[in-house]
């Protein structure tokens, strides 16, 4: 099975492409699109979907493109992980951080063995824009058709490989005294779900009872950057975030927190959008206050 995310969207033909070109060279293979909505170029949510997919897939292989440095000496990467079964999971993708933490969840921490991509397309001269399509996609049908990895490449040192950062996760305690935990936001969902870095462990350590009401700001712009003439975020002053088990908790509109399906802590609202009512995106900071 071949599990497929991109950034390329539905509204051209690449996907269709890449797809053709896996049944051409693995005629029995299976292929399972995870997304192909992950904002372009935007390496960072994609790995954060990952993340979120990979605990729930079966081993098999994960072709993942989210690749703004396509034709660049940017690395094409094999990594091979075993976790819980006796077959390893395959990671096909661009050595830009998208795959390692992905990667290391289903390892249990750790990645066995790391390839550098050589050209599998038989086209004499494949493109230099399309990876997808020349570089990856071979290299994934050639795994389902039995190839061992180290056929695709050379072995490469599995600490050379590009890391991104982890999501910022910071408590402390506000001037008045009131306990704070500022994270990054790294996932907005179909329904304006507002998912954060900080896990609901995180939220414990910082001391949150799920008893609590919280209020929710974001960090002012001129905190992260000298130029104090920047706006303010427009999320409203003093929003509260009454503390939920599930989405039924909640009236309709009505804004909370809870921990979702991933562990994570989530703002959310009653059959509405909380992105929309605090004008909220991936990347940028909340802080939790109570």
């Amino acid at each position: 099975m071949v599990f497929f995310l991109s950034d390329y969207g539905t509204r051209d033909e690449f996907v269709g492409v890449v797809h053709a070109v896996l049944v051409s060279l693995a005629p029995n293979v299976v292929v399972i699109d995870l997304t192909h909505r992950i904002p372009a170029f935007d390496v960072r949510a994609g790995a954060h979907t990952l993340v979120r997919a990979v605990p729930h897939l079966p081993p098999g292989v994960v072709l993942a493109v989210v690749d703004p440095g396509v034709g660049s000496s940017r690395r094409g990467l094999c990594l091979q992980c075993k976790g819980d079964h006796d077959e390893p999971t395959f990671f096909i993708g661009p050595d830009n951080g998208l795959l390692v933490a992905a990667a290391e969840l289903v390892g249990h921490g750790s990645i066995d063995q790391a390839f550098e991509l050589s050209p599998q397309s038989s086209k004499a001269e494949p493109s230099q824009t399309f990876d997808g399509r020349d570089l990856f996609a071979p290299a994934a049908a050639a795994l389902c058709r039995g190839t061992p990895p180290q056929h695709l490449g050379q072995p490469i040192e599995v600490e050379s490989l590009v890391r991104l950062f982890d999501g910022v996760v910071e408590h402390g305690r506000m001037a008045d005294g009131r306990i704070c935990l500022r994270a990054e936001v790294t996932w907005v969902d179909h329904f304006g779900n507002i998912q954060l870095a900080a896990t609901l462990d995180d939220a414990r350590t910082a001391g949150l009872s799920f008893q609590d009401t919280v209020s929710v700001t974001a960090v002012v712009e001129s905190d992260l950057v000298s130029q104090p003439r920047l706006p303010r975020s427009l999320v409203p002053e003093g929003a509260n975030l009454r503390c939920v088990q599930t989405f039924a908790d909640l009236d309709q509109g009505e804004l909370g927190l809870l921990a979702d399906s991933n562990n994570h802590l989530a703002v959310v609202a009653g059959q509405a959008s909380a992105s929309h009512w605090l004008n909220v995106a991936s990347g940028e900071l909340l802080v939790l206050v109570w």
